[in-house]
């Protein structure tokens, strides 16, 4: 009990700046949360097609494979199909490729989608931090102006303490929001990977296949 309270201390003297900085925080939790479970929701998803697809493709069953991922709205489905539809149409191997580095281009923006906005939140929070600080010290000063001069240095070191506290809880909610970019940044390109694998696992299948005279349409 005794450190909430003092949590609440901290918050309530660190004047008007506080709440700004609060709503960073919670727009900035929403979005990692979001982000975690999308990512990782999309790692699942993928992981399971490509299971049940790739044994497909490596016996040769391309219609049966085009029949999975057509049935899937994964990622990694999307791509395989704009793959496998072209090589039904007895596309060349750089139009499979294409067509599947088209289908990236479609998932890839959604996989990245907001990201970038905790990193954006992050200097947010560190401006008003320090924005809250300067206008605290400005008022201080003013205060301490029309003081007495025994009571000047008692109530300038209070103000200015109690102007440090949005400086401090601005960079709280700064750094974690940071280390969270860079954490989800990483998903993004682990899951990104994965996808040009596919692509290129997908491509060379299909060259194997053609230069083996076998039928993929």
């Amino acid at each position: 009990m005794e450190t909430l309270y003092a949590v609440l201390g901290f918050f309530q003297s660190g004047g008007p700046f506080m709440y700004p900085i609060l709503l960073v925080l919670a727009i900035g939790a929403a979005i990692a949360i979001e982000r975690y479970i999308y990512l990782t929701f999309v790692r699942t998803r993928n992981k399971g097609i490509w299971k049940r697809v790739l044994p497909l493709l490596e016996g040769g069953k391309y219609d049966a494979a085009r029949e999975a991922v057509m049935h899937s709205d994964a990622a990694v489905s999307r791509i395989l199909g704009y793959g496998l539809n072209r090589a039904e149409h007895r596309g060349s191997g750089d139009e499979v490729q294409m067509a599947m580095e088209e289908g990236l281009l479609e998932v890839v923006p959604r996989l990245e989608k907001r990201t970038h906005y905790l990193a954006t939140l992050a200097n947010i929070a560190t401006l008003l931090g320090l924005l809250g600080t300067i206008i605290g010290l400005t008022e201080a000063f003013s205060t301490v102006a029309a003081a007495d001069a025994a009571d000047k240095a008692n109530l300038l070191s209070a103000s200015i303490s109690i102007a440090m506290n949005t400086t401090a809880f601005g960079l709280m909610v700064a750094i974690p929001l940071l280390l969270i970019h860079a954490v989800m940044q990483t998903k993004t390109s682990e899951l990104v990977d994965t996808l040009e694998m596919v692509t290129v696992r997908l491509s060379n299948l299909i060259a194997g296949a053609t230069v083996a005279g076998k039928d993929v349409s």
